[in-house]
């Protein structure tokens, strides 16, 4: 009878320990699982975009975060100076994180 005891809760024991390993893995799993597909993706777009901003010179066209289109005049640290329509008087500074995308002059495509 004692044997069958113990058997027992040597038995609960080794299950109990064997399962807590299991949710660890499941979590690591989940984890890596999570990295993959949400944070280095981001990182991936935030270099992208870096680079992007890096690039930026005087002339280049411009589409703002709003959605606007203008020409750079000015590059600072931080900050572009942006053109916006044929009015001259229409000079507006930004950061130039609120830049989505860059059109270089010089790019001519084939037709």
């Amino acid at each position: 009878m004692n044997n069958l005891i113990f058997l027992t809760t040597t038995a609960a024991k080794t299950s109990s320990q064997g399962s807590w390993v299991l949710i660890v893995g499941q979590i690591a799993v989940l984890g890596l699982l999570l990295y993959f597909m949400l944070i280095r993706p981001q990182k991936k777009q935030q270099k992208k975009q870096q680079s992007l901003l890096s690039t930026i010179a005087a002339g280049d066209s411009v589409l703002t975060s709003g959605g606007f289109y203008g020409v750079v005049i000015d590059v600072m640290d931080e900050i572009v100076i942006v053109e916006f329509g044929n009015n001259k008087n229409c000079r507006i500074p930004m950061k130039k994180s609120a830049i989505i995308e860059i059109e270089k002059p010089n790019t001519e495509k084939n037709v």
